[in-house]
């Protein structure tokens, strides 16, 4: 066999044993007539040794060994001199008898270890080296524990893993498909799925209750740092259930997966708040609530006081930040430039210090006096050493925006700490948004999902004032700022699954087109069935303390949608062009 142990097995216990170890040099260095020599594989390192006695060959290979050479060694574990706390085997050392070259190495092009001198495209092109990097190694070992604590819980309350096809038609509603050419059947296409919506609907619809897959999903959407063009989902689905009965279930899924996989105990029951209440108080449908901050309306305490800006405005907001009234004005005008950045979009801030000797400063004293400064401070909470900073303009995107500066300060002040956990359900959204654009309305989630049942007066209504009223029977599981999942109570009936393309402006011919299979077996006894989808990346990025998702997944593409390491995407030959009945148009 190539190995007895693993580079990260051994102990002071084995002392005396003789093992074969195989593995990556991570560094050989000389001191005095000993040569050291450090052995990597994903379970550690052991240190190796060979004494200035040793055969004279056996001295010359150690000393020949470049950075990345794969070995075979046999040797005797011994306690080391100079014990090393760091390292799990730092008690022990292998007196090396043999040493095989089984593989010698080009120079890696950068470090391979915990911190790289690499920067990050060129550790993209060599992922293959990449990945062998500690930090990396523990990223995909928690993504597989992840994998088997969801896998097991599931098979534990009864799901069963079932696949769905990865060619399925394209249904160009919201994001971008992916789009296939197919060669037996010239100048049609195939779509690579965007999540298995409507197959796990009829899974439903033939009988099997309770079904789950981790699931590839495909979006050609814009990247960043939680995104990427291809990615997983943990798909479930379950008949004969209502939004409890979802809730409750995967609730019981995050308990055990934050327990067995990260040792983490998080709160039971999970807080709920309505998507309401969450743009209202956080600016935010995804909230984090490891801090406070809340946004506070105070339209009503400053309008009509002179300051042409605010009395113009149809809502002004404000959050209190803590102890941070002893910014400067160089640090205020910072601010302000920061939420006139196109990626916040406010026009200007405007500010109030609760100084600590007790007066109050504001860029708007001279249409306010110190006692409705006061008044706006207790509205929103706020104690002596605090700074408010306010916003103004339509409701919703000043919300939004208050949202964003409220993370920003968050992050500035520390509070945004990775090692703690604050999930949260968001329950209660809109069913639809209206588009002034397009004058037409569209589904917030997608067009499957149920609105609430005391609502359906407002669903089957033809005033744009009550459908605008509508609330989804719809959910999202939230941990500390983003989005880990999301799913809703399904539309089982075909008469309201058709109201439903009726709003959404979908006509009943295209409607038949894009979805009559789904439409057509609900004709046939669908059971009342819901179901949710958590995005498998993000969970894994999220329970490892990172917000981006690309040390999680083995092969990520960068920002522009390419693999550099195999250069892809790539153009295709003539030969195949033709057999697919395809031409290239070149763009100018």
């Amino acid at each position: 066999m190539y190995r007895t142990h693993t580079c990260g097995e051994l102990r002071i216990s084995d002392a005396g044993k003789k093992v074969t170890l195989a593995g990556w040099v991570q560094k050989a260095r000389k001191l005095g007539g000993m040569t050291f020599i450090d052995l990597r594989d994903r379970y550690g390192i052991t240190q190796l040794v060979v004494d200035a006695a040793a055969p004279a060959e056996l001295v010359e290979t150690a000393t020949s060994l470049g950075r990345e050479y794969v070995i075979q060694v046999v040797g005797t574990v011994l306690e080391r001199q100079s014990k090393n706390a760091k390292m799990a085997t730092g008690d022990i050392e292998i007196g090396i008898e043999t040493i095989k070259i089984l593989n010698k190495a080009n120079t890696p092009p950068f470090t391979i270890e915990e911190e790289s001198d690499g920067g990050e495209d060129l550790r993209a092109k060599y992922r293959y080296l990449d990945l062998r990097r500690p930090p990396l190694q523990r990223a995909l070992a928690l993504r597989h524990r992840l994998a088997q604590e969801i896998r097991s819980y599931l098979d534990q309350q009864g799901f069963m893993e079932i696949e769905t096809p990865y060619l399925i038609k394209s249904t160009p509603e919201g994001a971008r498909d992916f789009v296939v050419p197919s060669r037996m059947n010239p100048g049609q296409f195939y779509a690579l799925p965007q999540s298995p919506q409507t197959f796990k609907q009829l899974l439903m619809v033939s009988g099997y209750d309770r079904y789950f897959q981790i699931v590839r999903c495909f979006r050609d959407e814009d990247l960043r740092a939680d995104r990427q063009p291809e990615f997983t989902q943990i798909d479930c689905e379950m008949s004969f259930v209502d939004q409890e009965d979802v809730l409750g279930t995967f609730e019981g899924m995050m308990r055990q997966m934050f327990k067995n996989a990260v040792n983490v105990e998080i709160a039971n029951p999970i807080p709920r708040m309505s998507w309401y209440d969450a743009m209202d108080f956080y600016g935010s449908d995804k909230p984090d609530i490891r801090f406070g901050m809340k946004i506070h309306e105070v339209s009503e305490l400053v309008k009509g006081c002179g300051f042409s800006v605010f009395d113009g405005s149809e809502y002004i907001g404000a959050i209190a930040v803590d102890g941070c009234a002893e910014y400067t004005r160089k640090q205020i005008d910072e601010l302000t430039e920061w939420v006139k950045r196109p990626q916040v979009g406010a026009k200007g801030l405007v500010y109030i210090k609760l100084n600590a000797d007790g007066s109050i400063k504001s860029s708007i004293d001279k249409f306010y006096s110190a006692e409705q400064l006061k008044a706006v401070a207790e509205a929103c909470e706020a104690k002596t050493g605090d700074l408010l900073l306010l916003l103004c303009g339509p409701k919703r995107k000043t919300q939004t925006q208050l949202g964003v500066l409220r993370i920003e300060m968050g992050n500035r002040l520390g509070y945004r700490d990775p090692k703690v956990f604050a999930p949260l359900w968001v329950v209660d959204f809109p069913l639809f948004e209206w588009d002034d654009e397009t004058n037409r309305f569209y589904a917030m989630h997608h067009p499957f999902t149920a609105p609430k049942p005391e609502h359906l007066d407002w669903y089957y209504s033809d005033k744009k004032e009550d459908l605008e009223r509508v609330c989804a029977n719809a959910y999202d599981f939230v941990l500390n700022g983003t989005e880990l999942g999301g799913g809703s109570i399904r539309i089982h009936e075909a008469a309201m699954q058709e109201r439903m393309f009726e709003i959404l402006g979908i006509s009943k011919e295209d409607a038949e087109y894009k979805f009559g299979f789904i439409i057509n077996a609900f004709k046939f006894g669908a059971p009342p069935h819901g179901g949710l989808a958590f995005g498998f990346d993000r969970v894994c990025a999220l329970f490892g303390g990172q917000e981006t998702i690309r040390d999680y997944i083995a092969f990520p593409k960068n920002n522009q949608g390419r693999d550099v390491m195999i250069d892809s995407p790539s153009e295709i030959d003539q030969l195949q062009l033709d057999e697919l009945q395809l031409d290239i148009r070149k763009s100018e």
